[in-house]
């Protein structure tokens, strides 16, 4: 007996001792698990890509929002006498004749910061909408399975079977008016297909989980189930996809903007200021080589920004 209650005390000493329950705390084994969200930030904050990517991209937005902010002159001020054509004065940084002047006479640095907008709001604008659309469709077929799995999938398959761009050349030739909003909406009616399949194929893994079970059994209802317990474990896919596609959506506006079908005078965009340019390509080459050269840009952060967050949320990729 005096054996046992020696035992018991020691115990007890033991599980209550505060050095050893901060060796425990501080066991990097038994320490409390991150989520799959505080795991990819954290290899995020670590990653040069990335962080290299997002001040890219800040200021690609930085400029679409408040271009003012960067020039003084007006990106329609035309001014053919005295500026046709001019050449760029590298040495006059952020000034009016920093980069030249196109073929109307106008600072092609001021289309560059101006134009940075019409690419920022299609591109945002058609990813935003593709993302909840294509959600929707892929959370709703996934889920509820039967016979409303198979009519939005054959939605999804009819809208897939559509060439992207000759679909969106097709419909946007048959409108008057090419506003900025036409274009993203054009686009985004398009492009939802890839973001519904891939949140479809998540749904039908995530919903097979025990705590969606659970979730079922406790008399949790269908919104509560889809909302609290679906969506925040099939959705990092879909983020993957959507910063992927953004990057592509900015190449489209410009696309169809230097075939003369995206947004209309006097609208800015990079794509119809490099249309305007290849004519004058010979003899000043630099007004087709500067709006080039900031697509590229922008369309590599996009990019280099989605493989980043892609690497993060992916386990098997780090």
């Amino acid at each position: 007996m005096p054996d046992t209650k020696l035992a018991k005390t020691s115990l007890d000493d033991r599980s209550t001792d505060p050095a050893t329950d901060l060796a425990v705390t501080a066991d990097p084994v038994s320490g409390e698990a991150r989520s799959l969200w505080s795991d990819a930030w954290h290899s995020l904050r670590r990653n040069p890509v990335f962080l290299i990517s997002s001040v890219a991209v800040m200021f690609i937005i930085a400029i679409a929002v408040v271009p003012g902010l960067f020039t003084d002159v007006s990106p329609r001020q035309a001014d053919l006498a005295n500026h046709y054509l001019q050449r760029p004065h590298y040495t006059h940084f952020f000034q009016g004749d920093w980069l030249g002047y196109d073929g109307q006479g106008r600072s092609i640095y001021a289309r560059i910061l101006y134009g940075a907008r019409i690419s920022v709001i299609v591109s945002v604008g058609a990813t935003i909408t593709v993302t909840l659309l294509g959600s929707v469709v892929g959370m709703l077929a996934g889920y509820f399975g039967g016979w409303i799995d198979a009519v939005l999938s054959r939605i999804t398959d009819i809208f897939l079977g559509v060439p992207f761009l000759l679909g969106a050349l097709v419909m946007l030739s048959m409108m008057e008016k090419r506003s900025v909003w036409v274009v993203t909406g054009v686009i985004a009616a398009l492009a939802w297909t890839q973001i519904a399949r891939v949140m479809r194929g998540s749904v039908l893994t995530v919903k097979q989980a025990d705590y969606v079970a659970a979730a079922r059994a406790l008399g949790a209802g269908t919104s509560r189930i889809l909302v609290r317990h679906i969506m925040p474990n099939a959705v990092a896919p879909v983020i993957v996809v959507a910063t992927l596609a953004l990057g592509g959506f900015i190449v489209t506006e410009a696309y169809l903007s230097f075939l003369g079908l995206g947004v209309q005078a006097p609208s800015i965009s990079w794509g119809g200021d490099i249309s305007a340019a290849s004519n004058d390509i010979r003899i000043a080459p630099h007004t087709l080589f500067v709006p080039s050269v900031m697509l590229s840009i922008t369309v590599l952060s996009f990019i280099m920004l989605g493989e980043a967050v892609r690497d993060a949320l992916d386990p098997k990729l780090r």
